[in-house]
């Protein structure tokens, strides 16, 4: 019969565990200038705002 050798570790046991809680998807936010979806606490790719700032200007054609 198997038997363990000896206590597992709080830490041993949480690694092994640490792959059962990874979110399906990153945290996705829509921007509050142009409505698209990006990465939070990032400058939107569409449009370069961020918290209610221009930070990079994009020349829309």
């Amino acid at each position: 019969m198997a038997v363990p050798k000896g206590k597992v570790s709080k830490a041993r046991r949480d690694k092994r565990r640490s792959n059962v809680w990874k979110l399906g998807l990153p945290g996705m936010v829509k921007c509050s200038h142009c409505g698209e979806y990006n990465l939070a606490h990032r400058v939107c790719k569409a449009c370069g705002w961020y918290n209610g700032e221009q930070i990079i200007n994009k020349e829309e054609a």
